[in-house]
């Protein structure tokens, strides 16, 4: 798949997903990054990296929106973490997945897209159902992890079609014991770390 490492956002995008999400007609779902509050205190990210993620994510959403091709052809999953973009669902071609791709790479403040697209039929709400129990036994097993100052929160996960995704700021231990921890989950075909990692101090 393809992976694009390129780069408006607007509060009316806020207005946007909310009608969109009453409507219940968008083929969009967008992450849901962390909003800044007492979680925050736990987030290795900077404060306005939490805050543009979370923008990125809405003015991604009205930008796809805004594109009927892409509304009508695809179904797409924005994913927000530390300004990288992981894109995920089914296109009904492969140019219409890079021109998503490449849509959301315009957007200012975000530093790479991951496109992880696949080009085919859209998932069904039965198979959707089941990435969210997945992905809700994966954040319970991170939960047994005993490692001095592992904090679960900070670690971001994404299925789609079975595939788990990984995203946050760890050590290279923790996305080891991560990794390794998740595997093993029900239902989990395969295991993608797109993790960013964290140095102590540094």
């Amino acid at each position: 798949m393809n992976r694009t490492h390129l780069k408006p956002i607007t509060l009316a995008g806020v207005i946007l997903v909310s009608a969109l999400s009453a409507a219940g007609c968008a083929p969009l779902v967008v992450g849901g990054a962390a909003v800044v509050g007492a979680s925050a205190i736990h987030d290795r990210r900077p404060t306005q990296a939490i805050l543009d993620d979370r923008y990125i994510e809405l003015a991604a959403a009205q930008a796809i929106f805004q594109d009927r091709e892409l509304r009508d052809g695809a179904r797409l999953v924005v994913t927000s973490y530390n300004r990288s973009v992981l894109l995920t669902g089914q296109a009904e071609s492969a140019a219409l997945a890079r021109r998503a791709a490449e849509r959301i790479s315009r957007l200012p403040r975000v530093a790479r897209v991951i496109d992880e697209v696949r080009v085919g039929p859209r998932i069904g709400m039965s198979r959707q159902s089941e990435d969210a129990y997945i992905a809700s036994r994966a954040k319970l097993e991170l939960a047994g992890i005993e490692l001095p100052d592992f904090d679960p929160t900070r670690v971001k996960i994404v299925v789609e079609d079975g595939v788990l995704y990984l995203l946050g700021l760890v050590t290279p231990r923790e996305a080891d014991l991560v990794a390794e921890r998740v595997r093993y989950v029900p239902g989990v075909r395969t295991v993608v770390k797109l993790f960013e990692y964290w140095t102590p101090n540094a």
